[in-house]
């Protein structure tokens, strides 16, 4: 990278800067924690019992060594195929009506907070706003190292109780949106697609955008009708930048079939192994008459809704990786 001719080829030079992008994603952390480790022992000998200020901070210290290692080796835990891709992340109103509509919302903003935490960027792709409030379906872009990695954790039926802010008798509701998440399928992995089996719609955007939105058909819906995959996209400002995100997002959605088909044709092979079936209720968030959320696949657990809904799922996500991978 220090080569003079170095951005001559702008596109390997891209890749190269990708690669060390990873290696440095190992390194860096490793040799933080490393050199944390050490400057505690280094200061070991030092302490005695009665400088109970200087122990408790040598245990802080060792508590955050092992919160870094924890999170390098689910770093680890991260080899499959595509889980250091970028991610679509899909949210879907299921039953409850405006309820369920505001439970999109919801996640929307707990899924935006999270990848905050991680230093991802979020893309809005498309959202479809609910009759009475909330939003009916939404799709996310997570953008960062090992976003679909993370992400997959999340895929399947969230489960929400509780007082429905919507019910005049404040009587206790249930309300489920699905969750889909993608990974990002790049040019060096080629998907054959006819398109003899495209069937594309136009339409008039929604939401932001003014005048423009207003007056032109610049949202696009793609449908593969071999695979019965739909795809939206309105959130670029014209017909051909929606339908260039549209393809990139049917791509992905083809690819990832491709590999879940492979994998299960293998599972047959090597015999029966854990499996977590699309569409299967994984985590359920109770705001009353008690606060909880627990993930039915993992059982792990956290009392402190507010916080999860903040962002900090983490727990749910490590846990399921140990599980599952």
């Amino acid at each position: 990278m220090e080569e003079g001719s170095f951005w001559d080829d702008k596109e390997n030079a891209q890749k190269v800067i990708e690669e060390s992008n990873g290696l440095k994603s190992w390194t860096v952390p490793y040799a933080e924690a490393k050199g944390r480790f050490d400057d505690v022992m280094e200061l070991l000998p030092e302490a005695s019992e009665s400088d109970e200020e200087m122990v408790a901070e040598l245990l802080q210290e060792l508590d955050l060594v092992n919160k870094m290692l924890e999170e390098l080796e689910v770093q680890k835990m991260l080899s499959g195929e595509l889980d250091e891709k970028n991610c679509y992340l899909s949210i879907n109103a299921g039953a409850g009506g405006t309820e369920a509509c505001d439970w999109v919302a919801m996640l929307a903003r707990m899924y935006r907070r999270w990848a905050e935490r991680h230093r991802w960027k979020v893309e809005v792709v498309d959202t479809v706003d609910g009759e009475v409030a909330g939003i009916k379906s939404i799709v996310l872009k997570l953008v960062g190292s090992y976003a679909f990695g993370h992400g997959k954790a999340e895929k399947g039926v969230h489960r929400l109780v509780r007082i429905s802010p919507f019910d005049s008798g404040a009587r206790r509701h249930t309300s489920f949106a699905s969750v889909d998440v993608t990974p990002e399928i790049t040019d060096e992995i080629v998907v054959d697609i006819n398109t003899e089996d495209l069937r594309i719609d136009t339409y008039r955007a929604s939401g932001a955008g003014g005048q423009h939105v207003n007056k032109t058909d610049s949202a696009v819906r793609i449908t593969h009708i071999p695979s019965g995959i739909v795809v939206a996209s309105q959130a670029q400002r014209s017909q051909m930048q929606n339908r260039e995100t549209c393809m990139k997002l049917l791509r992905s959605k083809l690819y990832e079939k491709q590999i879940a088909e492979r994998e299960a044709s293998l599972q047959k092979m090597g015999g029966e192994k854990k499996e977590i079936a699309w569409g299967s209720q994984i985590r359920s968030y109770v705001f009353q008459p008690y606060t909880m959320v627990k993930d039915a696949r993992t059982k792990a657990s956290a009392t402190d809704v507010q916080a999860v809904m903040d962002g900090d799922i983490d727990l749910f996500v490590t846990a399921y990786l140990k599980e599952f991978g």
